[in-house]
């Protein structure tokens, strides 16, 4: 199937000399979905309010919702914070394992388990520097899964669900989304830590997503738990830095969206034991404008729903299942990190049919949920700030 690039409404050329690369390789001259494209498909902007729910935060990545109406949240510095009512509590939440917190490392995730009202476990994802015995970089660190529950402001009962294997040096692409599927498994993203090659290397977890029970045991079912050498937590490989993932409401499919290099970030349906192609095959061309590969498909390796050229730095995501956003009932709502706004695409069955652009100079967007109350919620990473979204009938 040949990939169709979806422009955006207000395109931003790259530079001259990644122009002619891209020539060179034949990527320009796509026919452009124009119409569908640049009409509003849907709400307007004019329908929806923003409001604040929280701010005073640093550097927040991503947030849950707790039964009572207060909200966890991430910082990236090491901290877990609680909202309630709007008001950031000064103390951060105590109990939180040591976080390595350079470049893109940091504390990620956060989710609450499908039964939290019965067990309390909470979900958190986070780069962990190396132990003694591990394998990999002396003073490397890599994704690591943890479980906790939360009494008195603190984190009790804590339990290391998993960690990638090796450590690496590299400050990049830790990756870090946490969903369960309708059947309690818990999937997690990992980044392929700055070293592309290893997105193929069976052996290592960069570049993956893996699958685990919900107390971190590996299911005898996963793809390639027979295979020699190869580890078994893995469900999917061939990811470059994987930012977004979301389980679709009805179909129970995991849609996940990654980073590219220059250009290619990825929209993709994740599926057991499949190859996502990168370095392989990609849309995009390296930062310093050399051609990772001349391909942009092969046989065996998964296309992507849609890709993003120039790239947006997608993340976090969700789909919009309450009818009062009218008709993006089943739509996705993607964050942008680069250009600091969110884009709709309309969804029907696994495919994109249009995108737009909404709440442009929002802020650069580390978070997308869909709230309890049916409301959207960003996490701002820049301004340190929660923001709501909803109709203002």
């Amino acid at each position: 199937m040949k990939k169709k690039f979806l422009s955006l409404k207000k395109n931003v050329p790259l530079a001259l000399g990644s122009m002619l690369l891209l020539a060179s390789l034949g990527l320009t001259g796509y026919n452009f979905p124009k119409a569908a494209d640049e009409k509003k498909a849907g709400l307007a902007e004019s329908d929806l309010k923003v409001d604040t729910v929280a701010s005073g935060l640093t550097m927040p990545w991503a947030t849950a919702f707790l039964p009572g109406g207060e909200l966890l949240v991430t910082e990236r510095g090491g901290k877990l914070r609680l909202v309630k009512n709007g008001v950031l509590d000064p103390t951060p939440i105590s109990g939180v394992p040591e976080v390595y917190y350079k470049g893109q490392g940091g504390l990620l995730d956060v989710a609450l388990h499908p039964d939290y009202a019965k067990n309390g476990w909470i979900y958190i994802s986070y780069s962990s520097p190396k132990q003694a015995g591990e394998e990999g970089d002396d003073n490397g660190a890599n994704t690591a899964l943890f479980r906790a529950k939360l009494k008195d402001h603190a984190l009790t009962d804590i339990q290391p669900l998993f960690k990638a294997i090796p450590n690496v040096k590299a400050n990049v692409h830790f990756g870090g989304r946490i969903v369960f599927d309708k059947k309690g498994y818990v999937f997690l993203s990992l980044g392929e830590r700055g070293q592309k090659e290893n997105s193929q290397n069976l052996s290592k977890d960069q570049g993956k997503v893996v699958r685990l029970h919900e107390d971190g045991k590996i299911p005898t079912d996963n793809p390639f738990v027979k295979t020699e050498g190869a580890r078994p937590e893995i469900w999917s490989y061939g990811h470059r830095n994987p930012q977004g993932m979301v389980i679709h409401p009805t179909t129970g499919v995991i849609w996940e969206h990654e980073h590219g290099p220059q250009g290619g970030d990825e929209l993709n349906i994740v599926e057991k034991g499949k190859n996502y192609g990168w370095p392989l095959i990609t849309f995009g061309i390296d930062y310093d404008n050399s051609i990772i590969s001349k391909d942009t498909a092969r046989a065996g390796l998964e296309q992507p729903v849609i890709y993003w050229r120039p790239s947006i730095a997608p993340c976090g995501m969700t789909f919009v299942t309450n009818p009062k956003f009218k008709d993006w009932n089943g739509d996705l709502i993607v964050g942008s990190l680069k250009f600091a706004y969110l884009q709709h695409l309309k969804v029907k069955g696994n495919k994109v049919l249009s995108r737009e652009i909404i709440f442009e100079k929002l802020g650069r967007v580390r978070d997308v949920r869909q709230g309890p109350d049916g409301n959207i919620y960003v996490v701002l990473e820049n301004s340190g700030k929660i923001v709501r979204i909803s109709p203002k009938a």
